[in-house]
């Protein structure tokens, strides 16, 4: 013998292949309107489940805890990118919702025209497929209870502005976290302006009436107006309502948070529902992200919260640069993001 002590699992000398804990599955959707859509399928052998879309910057579209839904998912669901829908409002003709959609990466907000060019809702990212780069699959019986994806997304045109994200979504077999870490490159020969927006969409049954918004900071409504119909002083805001009917069609509110970070610079955020046990934990470095956006839309059949932390809330290139808050990213920089998001029990 080594010395080394040799640890038995629940599974020793009865496993035959690791996908009967968990891993990562790729594939193609092959009916309905996400036709030809490459997915991965990444099941944590803890009852959390999800699907990352490799042909919309690897997304996060469904997403389970056992029998319990997380995301929401518009009517449409997943669908292929559209590469020239970065005008106007079109990026919501293709917006599934789902756990995680990417906004960016040199635009967060509303469209918008200036002397710097047009920019459309949210930028172009998540309609840009994803170069696959590796799959590492877990190999538990070997005590490699890791695996990962990792794929390359080129936000590019001749003459620039040229950005790229490196993106790796990772986890461990029997723990029920996600771990997302980004990198975004200034490929081009020139500096490039960058935003960044995290939209993680929730919904019913994680979202439902008395369901607690988890979040502490520094807020204002959207609109600014003192008497925002939600988001106005000594209003609960923080517990899911019942659908609203002012909320039909595209009835909305938001508020931008300049979000608490504990002692280590970390940010906590989510959604608690104690009736089913669960809380989906939200976490971020405060030096990443500074900023959290909660946005609500009650509507029938349409009911659903975003959690969506971001370099800035989302106001547009426009006037962050107006501000003086619109990064610059010089010829080769390069920074990080790193997202975690775990499902608790209570």
């Amino acid at each position: 013998m080594d010395g080394k002590e040799i640890t038995t699992q629940p599974w020793t000398n009865k496993l035959s292949n690791a996908a009967q804990l968990g891993g990562i599955e790729t594939s193609i959707i092959d009916n309905g309107l996400g036709r030809g859509t490459r997915i991965a399928w990444i099941n944590t052998g803890t009852g959390l489940r999800y699907k990352v879309v490799i042909d919309r910057a690897m997304d996060i579209a469904d997403a389970f805890y056992n029998q319990h839904s997380l995301a929401w998912l518009s009517h449409a669901g997943v669908m292929p990118p559209q590469p020239f829908s970065g005008k106007g409002i079109d990026w919501i003709r293709t917006f599934g919702g789902g756990l995680i959609t990417t906004c960016g990466l040199s635009h967060v907000g509303g469209p918008e025209s200036d002397e710097y060019g047009e920019r459309g809702l949210h930028g172009l990212v998540s309609n840009i497929p994803a170069e696959i780069e590796s799959i590492i699959q877990p190999d538990p019986v070997a005590g490699k209870m890791e695996m990962s994806i990792t794929g390359i997304i080129k936000q590019t045109q001749v003459f620039g502005p040229i950005l790229e994200l490196r993106r790796t979504i990772s986890g461990i077999l029997g723990e029920a976290k996600i771990r997302i870490h980004d990198e975004v490159i200034n490929r081009a020969n020139t500096t490039t302006p960058h935003m960044m927006l995290y939209h993680c969409n929730l919904g019913w049954p994680l979202v439902d009436e008395g369901a607690e918004i988890v979040w502490e900071g520094a807020w204002q409504s959207r609109d600014g107006n003192p008497n925002n119909p939600i988001f106005r002083e000594g209003n609960d805001f923080k517990t899911c309502p019942a659908p609203l009917e002012a909320h039909n069609g595209g009835g909305e509110e938001a508020a931008f948070i300049d979000i608490d970070a504990d002692a280590e610079g970390r940010c906590h955020c989510g959604i608690r529902n104690a009736a089913l046990g669960i809380e989906l934990a939200i976490r971020f470095q405060k030096s990443q992200l500074p900023w959290m956006t909660n946005w609500q839309h009650w509507g029938k059949g349409e009911y659903v919260t975003g959690i969506e932390p971001g370099t800035h809330p989302p106001i547009g290139q426009a006037k962050a640069r107006a501000q003086n808050t619109l990064i610059q990213l010089a010829p080769g920089e390069r920074l990080t993001y790193d997202l975690e998001i775990e499902v608790l029990t209570l």
